[in-house]
């Protein structure tokens, strides 16, 4: 049963604490500088503790069922959103901040400006839990923008860096842009519904969507689109990227904080905005699209990169194209478990990049084991396994493990397509893992697969059951749930063609390596000059960066000119 009553008080006061306590620390840290000297660092750990063990205790009662709540600070805005998503997303947000601050204490201690940093990190956290508890647009619209100008100056920490601050400047220039789409959906909201309250727009909408339009459009379907092109600049969808790989030379922390927190933002936007994709027609299906190209090309990105860090940051982006994938296709509580499990892990890599750097320049370290021998020494293994054989299983194993997994949480789980496209991407993967233990041609191949399936069915089972739970917490309502998943439906037809068309391609192209691999047979010269190319191109980024660089350039020297021709200079 919710709670209610003597727990509404203690709500309102938590959720407006989580969001105070790193602006308050901020402001100690800053007018104490001198008196508190780098002990105000630690003073800044304390105080996210403390932050971290509110936003806990507020996850908790809202699990526990208490009712949505909201603080309400101003008369027409500066409201704050008692909710799941809020309370979850608060939880993370403090947890990571925690741990970039623990290391900080004595990765920047060294550097210049070490509390100023401090001060930032605070801002930035007490930014981040208020965009994710607004409840209110132009409450929402202030965190958003603020997060952007922070992390400028959080990238550009170290002012004697040329190229910090050139790309931090890049990353300012690329969230500008995507900040304007979403001032102007606040506006058709505002200027429809008369009010700036999130809460009071949905439930205006929900009970008639239909009845404002703009440019012939009804306004959820605008409004959508312009919250998704928000989103995809945030979340360095495709063609918005390139900030995101380049902003490596910023203090190493920061690229923790960035890659595990800010960067998902996209997918907490798209959540909040719930309500309004289930009025849309097509707009998930854009999402959908640009999600699945971000995750391939930022994926084979990743495997081209030369340098660590840039490497985990083509991996963030293909991950946030799986991310915003997955809101394509209606599984936006999917969406939020993602973006959470990505960021512990990112984070915990970008902390731990610079030690497995030092490790591996004083000593390589590689174990000689199967995976070693066949990866650098190019040992091809003694027997053969029948290539028939180990297709059946690549192609029977994963699904099964698959399908029965999601029928241990859903029995209903099929009949949506959505769920059918999770599936198909699931066993693609599993898949892959086992065509890729294949070619390893290690001496004790069984073993090899067997842990291999082993590992997907743990990691399969873990993800389906967590994801119905974050599914159940996010959206208990099982008929707005249904909406979600219905307003990423496409065409029966079409579906079961493109699903059919792609599948039997994989299953060929499968078939085919399988049977060259098992009879030696190798790629001719035109497939290998055709191979190279593709790679060359992809190790040249596809020449985006190249082409802002020349288009900075242009509108630079034009700009000069106009200077010139108007005597302004």
């Amino acid at each position: 049963m919710p709670h209610t009553g003597g727990w509404s008080g203690t709500m309102e006061a938590l959720i407006t604490a989580a969001a105070a306590l790193p602006l308050l620390s901020a402001g100690l840290i800053q007018v104490l500088s001198a008196r508190l000297g780098r002990g105000g660092a630690r003073l800044s750990t304390a105080f996210v503790v403390a932050t971290f063990g509110l936003a806990a205790v507020a996850l908790g009662l809202a699990w526990s069922g208490m009712e949505a709540k909201q603080v309400t600070l101003g008369s027409a805005w500066g409201t704050l959103l008692f909710d799941p998503l809020s309370t979850l997303m608060a939880v993370v947000i403090a947890g990571i901040s925690l741990i970039v601050h623990v290391y900080s204490l004595r990765y920047m201690a060294d550097e210049a400006g070490y509390i100023r940093f401090f001060v930032l990190l605070d801002l930035m956290t007490a930014a981040l839990i208020v965009m994710v508890a607004a409840g209110d647009l132009v409450t929402l619209l202030v965190a958003w923008h603020l997060v952007g100008v922070l992390l400028y100056f959080l990238l550009g920490h170290d002012t004697r860096s040329p190229s910090a601050s050139r790309y931090a400047f890049w990353t300012l220039i690329t969230y500008r842009i995507g900040d304007l789409p979403l001032v102007l959906a606040a506006a058709l909201l505002y200027q429809a519904y008369g009010t700036w309250s999130l809460p009071e727009i949905f439930a205006a909408m929900a009970a008639d969507p239909g009845v404002h339009t703009y440019l012939g459009l009804p306004l959820p379907e605008v409004v959508g689109w312009l919250v998704a092109l928000a989103a995809f600049a945030r979340s360095a969808q495709f063609l918005l990227h390139t900030w995101l790989p380049y902003t490596m030379d910023g203090p190493t922390p920061v690229s923790a904080l960035m890659h595990a927190g800010i960067v998902n933002a996209g997918g907490f936007l798209i959540n909040r905005f719930a309500p309004v994709f289930v009025h849309t027609d097509g707009v998930l299906h854009m999402v959908f699209i640009v999600g699945l190209v971000t995750a391939v090309i930022g994926s084979a990105l990743m495997l081209t990169q030369n340098d660590i860090k840039k490497s985990l940051g083509y991996s963030t982006m293909g991950q946030m194209g799986f991310m915003i994938m997955e809101t394509g296709i209606g599984a936006f509580s999917l969406a939020i478990f993602h973006l959470i499990a990505h960021g512990l892990f990112k984070g915990t890599l970008f902390l731990g990049a610079g030690g497995v750097i030092h490790a591996a320049r004083q000593e390589n370290g590689a174990p000689k084991d199967e995976l070693y021998s066949f990866v650098v020494e190019r040992r091809p293994a003694r027997t053969r396994l029948p290539w028939l054989l180990m297709a059946a299983i690549t192609l029977a194993v994963p699904i099964a493990i698959l399908v029965v997994a999601h029928w241990l949480v859903a029995h209903d789980y099929f009949q949506k397509q959505g769920a059918i496209v999770l599936l198909f991407f699931g066993w693609v993967t599993g898949a892959q893992l086992l065509f890729a233990t294949y070619r390893m041609g290690a001496q004790n191949l069984w073993r090899l697969v067997t842990l291999s399936i082993f590992s997907f069915a743990v990691v399969v089972v873990g993800y389906s059951l967590i994801s119905h739970a974050f599914d159940l917490f996010l959206y208990p309502d099982e008929a707005f749930r249904a909406q979600i998943y219905t307003a990423a439906e496409i065409d029966l037809f079409w579906f079961d063609l493109l699903v059919g068309l792609i599948t039997a391609l994989i299953v060929l192209g499968w078939l085919l390596t399988y049977y060259a691999e098992n009879n030696g047979h190798h790629r001719r010269s035109h497939a290998t000059r055709a191979w190279m190319s593709f790679y060359a191109l992809v190790s040249r980024e596809f020449y985006l960066p190249d082409l802002y660089t020349r288009l900075t350039r242009t509108l630079l020297a034009a700009a000069g000119r106009l200077n010139v021709w108007m005597r302004w200079v």
